[in-house]
């Protein structure tokens, strides 16, 4: 006679993904458009021991498979999902396009997607009005992936960010491209020439890092970064509130943040969100620095008033903020996973999800809307070791390896939610103003925005 399986005998652990935060469009891949609060497992779309990677940008999310197959859901006005239409999406649905095309990474940025191919290769869709799509003048936007053809070199690393892109090679040089920095350099540094890879619409060499060997590449609202493989953080751009670690109100080349900034450390990987930047050195720590005033940064600024540039030459020195001094947080030494979405973060930490900032619309999944000033476990998956995480503008995913099968009556706090036939109704976006307002990296003709508008 066949045995049974005791009460006290458990299945295998299995992963799961969970999703929470804003959903105006579906983002989340739960079926509808409302806020979620606390993490919601979504139902199978893919074997989940299978993703590989999690990303989200405005109003959409990607995950990456080990195959190199995609799922995407949400915001779809410009066709930023690469489905070929432009029609929202609720539930994580196929990237039948790529079907034959692995794909190795994706970078998610407001409006629009880079994709790095597993051969090397860039494509992207979506919005092209300011040239982030790095492809020659055209449609302004593009609703089905298309290759980058002027990056003949393999790529290894992409980046987006609110309305430019990056992309490192196998050489180590960078690329960028779209004219989001551009505004803000001309208006900071109105007597200087800015250099051809802020203004231009097609891939242009970065330069100013001839020296230096890029392996990852990060962007910002209105600033870029790269890594480099001797653990040198190089950064340009906006320097609005401080994530550039300098004095200058904007810097039109790139410029090393210095090692004693990270205790003379090598940094061995790095993160951005839109207006504060996460590094962590080969020893484990993990510093933050940029934005303070929504928890960005993981800890409380002794003055929540921040830092104000007058319009200035970049080269004028100013009053150093404290947030602009890379700073480190213990209770995040020895992360495994971190991700920046525009204002919020989430982390590993010995199997751990841990999330702080910016929390209007519940992407730090506590159940409540209030801002999260230092890193703090997300108890609804504490029985859930997190695996992966990923951060959109406003919302969260993550990995996490449920436990096996409890016993009769055992809570996991966890909340399954079952898919919705998909919605093909589409929804108009918050335009481009009201996001400058929000991120405040607009033109001073354009007052501040609420917060909660577009996500």
């Amino acid at each position: 006679m066949e045995r049974q399986p005791s009460a006290s005998e458990a299945a295998p652990a299995a992963p799961a993904l969970f999703a929470w935060g804003a959903n105006s469009y579906g983002q989340l891949g739960l079926g509808h458009k409302e806020d979620v609060l606390l993490p919601q497992q979504l139902t199978d779309f893919c074997e989940p021991r299978c993703v590989r990677k999690i990303s989200g940008g405005g109003g959409h999310s990607i995950i990456v498979t080990d195959g190199g197959g995609l799922f995407v859901c949400g915001l779809n006005k410009d066709g930023q999902l690469g489905l070929g239409h432009t029609e929202d999406v609720l539930c994580f649905t196929f990237c039948k396009s790529l079907r034959g095309c692995p794909i190795q990474q994706v970078a998610c940025g407001w409006d629009f997607t880079i994709m790095l191919t597993e051969n090397g290769q860039v494509l992207s869709c979506g919005s092209n009005s300011f040239g982030q799509l790095g492809v020659p003048p055209g449609p302004r936007r593009c609703v089905a992936p298309q290759a980058i053809e002027i990056l003949r070199e393999k790529v290894i690393c992409v980046a987006a960010g609110l309305r430019h892109a990056l992309a490192a090679t196998v050489s180590g040089i960078v690329f960028q491209w779209g004219t989001g920095l551009a505004s803000s350099g001309r208006r900071l540094c109105p007597e200087q020439t800015l250099p051809l890879f802020l203004t231009a619409e097609e891939p242009s060499r970065v330069t100013g890092l001839e020296n230096s060997k890029a392996i990852c590449v990060l962007a910002g609202s209105a600033h870029s970064a790269s890594l480099t493989d001797a653990g040198e953080l190089y950064v340009w751009g906006s320097n609005k509130h401080g994530q550039l670690a300098m004095q200058a109100a904007f810097l039109l080349m790139p410029q090393k943040i210095e090692a004693h900034c990270f205790q003379s450390e090598k940094v061995t990987a790095a993160w951005s969100g839109w207006t504060h930047l996460v590094a962590q050195t080969e020893t484990g720590k993990v510093f933050t620095w940029g934005r303070a005033d929504y928890g960005q940064l993981g800890r409380k600024m002794e003055t929540q008033e921040g830092w104000k540039l007058e319009k200035q030459d970049s080269s004028r020195p100013c009053a150093r903020p404290r947030n602009s001094t890379p700073s480190s947080l213990p209770c995040l030494m020895g992360a495994v996973e971190i991700s920046c979405g525009s204002e919020h973060n989430l982390a590993v930490i010995g199997g751990a999800c841990y999330s702080w900032g910016w929390n209007e619309h519940g992407m730090c999944g506590d159940g409540t809307e209030a801002t999260v000033w230092t890193p703090k476990p997300v108890q609804v998956l504490r029985s859930a070791p997190a695996l992966l995480v990923g951060c959109g503008a406003g919302h969260s995913l993550a990995l996490c390896q449920l436990p096996g099968q409890p016993a009769l009556g055992e809570d996991l706090n966890v909340t399954y939610h079952p898919s919705a036939a998909e919605d093909t109704e589409s929804q108009e976006a918050l335009d481009k103003e009201k996001l400058e307002g929000k991120t405040e990296i607009s033109t001073q003709s354009h007052p501040d925005k609420s917060r909660s508008e577009g996500l």
